[in-house]
């Protein structure tokens, strides 16, 4: 089935050859036939960030998840990351799949997207039930979806989410709070480690906690310091390669009573002070780009570098370990 990129592209072209076929009507009987007019240039293929914003645009993403990217900043986040659509890219825990509706169908045709998901003979409900509606998502749509792999990615037992050193990108969007939760954190870095190739880059989004306040071992309210995140990488063994603000709020306080959660889109207080949350947006956010060290052909050094110009799960809070 065509990627909805390529079609996309495939109807543009198609305009584009209309108009330099179109003209006046047959000329009258007797009059010198028109001169043979130059075929028309054939439209130029779509840049990958092209690519990336007719997904992010396309009809099959929900108005509900479409509001949110004013907070998320899909566009400016993967090219952050530097994401091209020939890559093959891991999500860690995708939850209900708000990125995936953008990067499975950009990855489709030329990548590889990967989600790394909960286990399904997981003791939490939590976890089983929206492995399972992950899964019908992805099923409900396979002109979108059918070429999306899901693997199980369940520490500390279940960590080898892909063969070692086979993929470029691995990608985890506000995860870390739960990983810390569990007591998995370490593991999950290095897993994530693991998985890249040399040369291979790990994105991290996560809700950023005050640089002056102690670093809570558990997260408890979802907030993570950035310097934490860095310490946890780089024991992994990444190096930081560059930071970026785009998902940052100035208006995030975070001294809310129910922690991030307190925020859209969770809302915990209910109505309580609604216009407030509202007011301040989702949470104040840290955007890492991480590098394993070394290179391979088309990765890292070598290739071409990631450039911030360049093409989660959810908030949820951690189940009891």
């Amino acid at each position: 089935m065509p990627n909805p990129v390529t079609r996309l592209a495939a109807m543009a072209s198609l305009a584009l050859l209309a108009v330099a076929c179109g003209g006046n009507d047959a000329a009258a009987p007797g009059a010198a036939a028109p001169a043979a007019q130059a075929p028309a240039p054939a439209a130029a293929a779509p840049t990958a960030a092209e690519q990336l914003a007719a997904v992010i645009a396309g009809e099959h993403r929900t108005a509900e998840n479409r509001a949110r990217d004013r907070y998320r900043h899909p566009q400016e986040t993967l090219g952050f990351f530097g994401i091209a659509p020939e890559m093959s890219v891991v999500e860690i825990w995708p939850a209900a799949g708000w990125y995936t509706e953008i990067l499975a169908p950009y990855l489709r045709e030329h990548g590889r997207y990967v989600a790394a998901h909960w286990d399904p003979e997981a003791k939490q409900e939590f976890f089983r039930r929206g492995l399972q509606a992950f899964r019908d998502k992805l099923a409900a749509a396979p002109a979108l979806y059918d070429r999306a792999e899901v693997v199980v990615l369940a520490p500390p037992e279940k960590t080898d989410m892909v063969p070692p050193e086979s993929v470029d990108m691995v990608l985890t969007f506000r995860n870390i709070h739960n990983w810390m939760a569990a007591g998995q954190a370490e593991t999950m870095f290095a897993a994530m480690y693991r998985a890249l190739k040399p040369g291979g880059v790990l994105g991290v989004v996560e809700h950023r906690a005050p640089a002056d306040v102690a670093q809570d071992p558990k997260a408890k309210s979802g907030y993570v310091r950035q310097d934490h995140a860095v310490a946890l990488a780089e024991k992994a063994g990444f190096v930081l390669e560059a930071e970026s603000p785009v998902n940052d709020n100035p208006l995030d306080t975070k001294d809310h009573p129910k922690g991030v959660w307190t925020l859209p889109p969770t809302l915990a207080e209910g109505d309580k002070d609604r216009e407030k949350y509202l007011a301040i947006g989702e949470s104040d956010r840290f955007t890492l780009r991480f590098r394993k060290p070394g290179s391979v052909a088309g990765v890292g050094e070598g290739a071409a570098p990631a450039t911030d110009e360049s093409a989660a799960g959810e908030e949820t809070a951690a189940p009891p370990p």
